[in-house]
């Protein structure tokens, strides 16, 4: 398989917690008034980042989710995994996981003690929307140009310590017992690490569990029950509120999701702590579909695009979004969990790539 062909390199500036930021980047989408919005997978907001020069980003501005939809605690990490755009919304997930005690190397005794402790950040348990109006979230805002005409910030219904879509999921065939059990994410539990929205269809990548090689893109629709507050709308097809689409990505799991026209680009990678390569897939016709779906490599619906650089223990490649390169739709911008020391530029500012799609 190719490496994927570098067009150019863009530079990201940020300000407050900014040496945070470029070392823990997990999410990005570009609007299309241009500016960029970034999430960390360690902080309780995303960030906003503008146009300033040709391939430069700056103006950094940070965005605290809970000024905007409620969230479990004002502790706890959101670890947003996911960020897209639709019709006037900026959509954030995040990582619906556990995750087990990390051993330090310091003692031994206290190293095998972490490993056995799982731990719950509540906050993860987040799926909302956000307006967006002239580069700021607002909390509503009404616009009679677009067919809804006034635009509110929500979040998915909870249900005591979670939410309303992993309470359903419990009773799920394929994922009901991951969940129950709580298996960390690193583990091959279950782990949301891409959201993708196209009107009103919502498409969440698992970056866990990968079953028997197949990864999974969970479809949901949602509609605002009480202010703030969404609930699932439930298919006929499938007789539940929530479609599963099993996807082989040589045994990979989701690590992104970004759309390009009608089709779905994914970055996959490792889901497990583990050396592996990242790839990047072209989905086809999955806003055709009615019910749940399985898409293998030879139907043709399922293409692999490239490679990326693989850069041992470093550039854990975790966000994209479609760039344009030239005037033309046809780029990604990629940004890193753990980059590379060559792409950091100090402490606050660090380059993404910019790699060709066809």
């Amino acid at each position: 398989m190719s490496q994927g062909f570098l067009l150019s390199r863009v530079k990201l500036c940020f300000q407050d917690k900014g040496e945070k930021i470029i070392k823990d980047m997990s999410a990005i989408i570009q609007t299309p008034d241009g500016n960029l919005w970034i999430g960390s997978d360690e902080l309780l907001g995303i960030e906003k980042i503008s146009p300033i020069g040709e391939g430069i980003f700056g103006n950094h501005k940070h965005f605290f989710l809970g000024d905007f939809v409620e969230l479990f605690n004002s502790e706890d990490e959101i670890d947003i995994e996911g960020l897209s755009y639709s019709n006037g919304y900026i959509w954030v997930t995040g990582s619906h996981s556990t995750k087990r005690g990390k051993p330090k190397g310091k003692d031994e005794h206290k190293d095998i003690e972490k490993l056995a402790k799982i731990k719950l950040d509540l906050n993860r348990f987040l799926i909302a929307r956000i307006p967006v109006i002239k580069g700021e979230l607002v909390k509503s805002y009404e616009n009679p140009e677009l067919e809804q005409e006034k635009l509110t910030a929500a979040s998915l219904e909870k249900i005591g310590d979670r939410n309303i879509l992993i309470e359903t999921l419990k009773e799920d065939e394929h994922l009901g017992k991951i969940i129950s059990i709580e298996l960390p994410s690193k583990d091959n539990g279950l782990d949301i690490e891409g959201i993708a929205v196209r009107d009103n269809r919502i498409f969440l990548g698992l970056r866990g569990p990968v079953l028997r090689g197949w990864a999974i893109i969970l479809e949901i629709e949602v509609e605002e029950s009480t202010p703030g507050i969404l609930k699932l709308k439930h298919f006929e097809e499938v007789n539940r509120t929530y479609k599963k689409h099993f996807i082989h990505l040589d045994g990979l799991g989701i690590r992104d999701l970004c759309w390009y026209k009608n089709d779905l680009i994914i970055l996959a990678g490792a889901t497990m702590t583990l050396e592996s390569l990242t790839r990047v897939y072209k989905l086809s016709k999955i806003l055709k579909s009615k019910g749940d779906t399985i898409f293998s490599q030879e139907e043709g619906k399922l293409e692999i695009l490239f490679d990326l650089p693989s850069i041992s223990k470093t550039d854990f490649a975790e966000g994209i979004t479609l760039f344009p390169y030239l005037g033309e739709e046809n780029g990604i911008l990629v940004v890193y969990d753990s980059p590379d020391d060559k792409r950091i530029i100090n402490s606050k500012e660090i380059l993404g790539d910019v790699f060709r799609l066809n």
